[in-house]
């Protein structure tokens, strides 16, 4: 009789650990409602994207949906286009064909900026802050766009910018480090400042990518409880992770990626145990198993 895998893993990343600070009250305001009912129109939808580099096809018809309200995961094999599809997504590249919607509205090829304006906030795999420059300035930087201004250390250094970033530094566990240089912070840290970096300009849906890459367990918690606090205000959230005890435990649904395109889509335990998935991982075929997809899972590390 087999015993489900999803109570074999995950436990560390469903912890919950004592909250550190409560979610921006500005957003509580607004959480009532704002997960839509399953069916209705994705927040973010990608349609049959294609992007290649030279002869490498690094996207071959990959469409995704998120819904409003959800934690969704994207897993695969490395190599399997994840971040380009985010690079897609957010004007970091551009497609060959196929399209991205946002809320409804058309925005393929645009620029990032233009993007991130219109509600898409991203993290990277490799962190990008300025680590010369106190972790408050980094949080003001941030507020470039939704201030609008050229020079946004004056006007996005104004006394509510302030108090709403280091509302969302105390949120993130930072306040105390708030006139630290930033590269005095460890890559845990690192990973929080540029979560809150992003939250500045209040996005529809946040797209990390890799959040608990080269985290030490106790910040890959953290990190896990303040995504589940900002989702029960509201936050819509599409994460890129390998840590598979990470996103089985927080993200449903789940996509899996491999060679370009998705190839299975559902919730955590459906995707453990799908054939194609134990495939991509492993290099299995239906012949080769002998049907025991709770142990080749165990193997592939999902």
């Amino acid at each position: 009789m087999r015993r489900p895998l999803l109570a074999r893993v995950g436990s560390a990343a469903r912890q919950v650990i004592p909250r550190l600070a409560v979610v921006p009250r500005r957003w509580l305001a607004r959480s009532s409602g704002t997960s839509s009912p399953q069916g209705t129109a994705a927040l973010l939808h990608a349609e049959a994207v294609s992007k290649s580099y030279g002869g490498v096809q690094a996207l071959s018809g990959a469409t995704i949906d998120v819904q409003r309200g959800a934690i969704a995961g994207l897993i695969g094999p490395n190599g399997s286009g994840k971040t380009t599809l985010f690079n897609v997504i957010t004007g970091y590249a551009r497609a060959d064909s196929g399209q991205v919607f946002l809320a409804g509205k058309a925005i393929t090829n645009a620029p990032p900026e233009t993007v991130f304006g219109l509600g898409i906030g991203r993290t990277f795999q490799l962190t990008r802050i300025f680590p010369s420059m106190t972790v408050l300035e980094n949080m003001l930087i941030a507020g470039q766009h939704k201030e609008r201004s050229r020079n946004p250390l004056a006007r996005a250094g104004g006394a509510a910018s302030r108090r709403h970033a280091m509302e969302l530094l105390d949120f993130v566990g930072l306040a105390s480090h708030a006139a630290a240089l930033a590269q005095t912070l460890s890559y845990g840290q690192r990973k929080l400042l540029e979560l809150a970096y992003v939250l500045v300009a209040d996005p529809q849906i946040v797209l990390l990518d890799e959040p608990a890459g080269g985290v030490n367990p106790s910040l890959i918690n953290l990190i896990a409880e303040k995504i589940r606090q900002l989702n029960a205000a509201g936050k819509t959230f599409l994460i890129v992770e390998h840590n598979m005890d990470f996103v089985m435990g927080l993200c449903d649904p789940i996509m899996v990626m491999d060679y370009g395109t998705v190839i299975a889509s559902g919730p955590p335990e459906q995707v453990r145990n799908d054939r194609k998935v134990l495939d991509a991982y492993l290099g299995t075929d239906d012949e080769d198993s002998d049907g025991d997809s709770d142990i080749e899972a165990s193997r592939a590390g999902i």
